[in-house]
């Protein structure tokens, strides 16, 4: 008896430590509003991985195609071709993002025009962001704007589109410090620090609509295939920018602390 509760007591300190780590590693998912990996449509819709149920109604030609480098993507192709998310449904759920915003996409354009990856737009006219490929200008551009009357907070155009091949964008502002990064491939290519966006909150009005692939009204239609997008209420760094890159975004968010404590159940029950 006395050596079963020895084990036992070994056994549940060795689980609460693992709890414990995983825990203490922190939880990756943080912030997260909403992720496409573009590897299936179902009922019409692009299923959100978030975990928060923000699916991207398809609208006009957009279909999955296979990638050779990627796998399963996302193909926006012709005119009014979109994912069209519903800003009352993440209004109530109370998870547009303000405090920090930051936006990654794979990318792979085939036009010249400036083109949107993600778009929102305010019922006071405020447009506010604008993550574009625009080859045609030889720039990437990205921009969060606040609330009117609050203007822009911070804008980055900058980096060498290339058309038909694959780049990882990634635009990121924080309002702790109000700065606004651009990432292109992992490598900062541009930065917009203003001493008057430091506590000023990106705009939490959605109310004219979010778009990904197409502006809202109608403009800067994106050309080309996209993966594994996903937007946050978080100020993602340069270290997990290059994660994400490197490991993928499910490698990136990949926790699973049930498998591990079984596995450390297992090597104990075997000694």
């Amino acid at each position: 008896m006395k050596v079963k509760v020895y084990l036992t007591s070994i056994l549940a300190l060795v689980l609460i430590s693992g709890v414990s780590q995983v825990f203490a590693a922190g939880d990756k998912s943080e912030g997260l509003i909403f992720y496409y990996d573009y590897s299936e449509i179902v009922g019409g819709s692009v299923p959100d991985l978030s975990g928060n149920g923000y699916d991207g109604e398809v609208v006009g030609s957009f279909k999955i195609v296979d990638d050779k480098k990627h796998g399963k993507v996302g193909e926006f192709k012709g005119g009014s071709c979109y994912l069209k998310l519903d800003p009352q449904k993440i209004k109530d759920d109370g998870n547009i993002p303000t405090e920090a915003f930051s936006l990654l996409a794979w990318v792979h354009v085939t036009g010249d025009g400036d083109q949107a990856i993600f778009n929102a737009w305010s019922s006071d006219g405020q447009w506010l962001t604008h993550p574009e490929v625009r080859p045609g200008s030889g720039i990437y551009r990205w921009l969060v704007r606040g609330d009117k009357p609050e203007g822009t907070l911070g804008e980055v155009k900058a980096g060498k589109p290339e058309k038909n091949a694959w780049h990882h964008f990634a635009g990121t502002y924080d309002s702790a410090t109000g700065k606004t990064v651009l990432y292109i491939d992992g490598k900062v290519a541009g930065s917009d620090e203003r001493a008057g966006s430091k506590g000023k909150t990106v705009n939490e009005n959605w109310d004219q609509g979010a778009r990904v692939g197409f502006n809202v009204d109608d403009a800067r239609q994106y050309m080309g295939k996209m993966d594994e997008i996903s937007l946050w209420e978080r100020n993602i760094t340069k270290n997990e920018v290059q994660e994400i890159i490197e490991k993928g975004l499910d490698g990136y968010l990949a926790v699973d602390p049930v498998k591990k404590l079984a596995t450390k159940w297992g090597r104990i029950k075997s000694q």
